[in-house]
């Protein structure tokens, strides 16, 4: 769950500071590596978001931290977007399908692989929590070129999972598109024969 807080006592010359929660609450412990944003540091005195971890030795401290003026959209509005995009979608294909412009089993693999995507993505996260093994990117990315990209889609913006890491939204939106192509090369040929 993310939250908002305050940076405060920020010591720039050591890299860490500590944000006081906005509801209240002990203030949380940040060192500069927890922020998303390295291309900018903080001062003091910003607001942000962020999420609660530990280190080593169990004390609290913030992680994925991200000024607040720098996100576009907020948490629930990323993931009603991404909702209404996937939905959207599908509902594209199923319309397709039941008006006999797609074979109904395109209907059933984009289904089949959302859903399995939404798996492997909470998965994924939840590892990632406990410093346990993760999935491969590599996976990730197959499980959207192969249908799944729209629960994929979603899961991202619900899970606030590698949604932000822009090296991988640049590789996951090109396979979007490379699934986009085949099923428009398939509504083409389908539609054709």
């Amino acid at each position: 769950m993310r939250l908002r807080g305050k940076i405060t006592k920020w010591k720039d010359q050591r890299g860490f500071g500590f944000i006081r929660p906005l509801r209240g609450g002990d203030e949380v412990f940040v060192h500069i590596n927890a922020f998303s944003n390295r291309s900018r540091r903080p001062i003091g005195n910003e607001f942000v978001t962020y999420e609660i971890g530990s280190d080593n030795q169990g004390r609290r401290r913030a992680e994925h931290v991200e000024f607040f003026r720098d996100n576009s959209t907020t948490p629930a509005e990323g993931w009603i977007i991404a909702s209404t995009i996937a939905l959207l979608f599908l509902m594209f294909v199923g319309v397709s399908v039941f008006t006999g412009r797609l074979p109904f089993m395109v209907l059933w693999i984009y289904l089949f692989a959302s859903a399995v995507s939404c798996l492997v993505y909470a998965k994924d996260k939840a590892a990632a929590q406990r410093h346990q093994w993760r999935t491969g990117e590599g996976t990730l990315l197959s499980l959207g070129l192969l249908g799944g990209w729209p629960g994929a889609f979603v899961a991202q913006q619900w899970l606030h999972h590698k949604s932000k890491k822009q090296s991988f939204q640049i590789v996951f939106w090109g396979t979007v598109i490379v699934n986009c192509v085949g099923l428009a090369c398939l509504f083409a040929l389908y539609n054709t024969a």
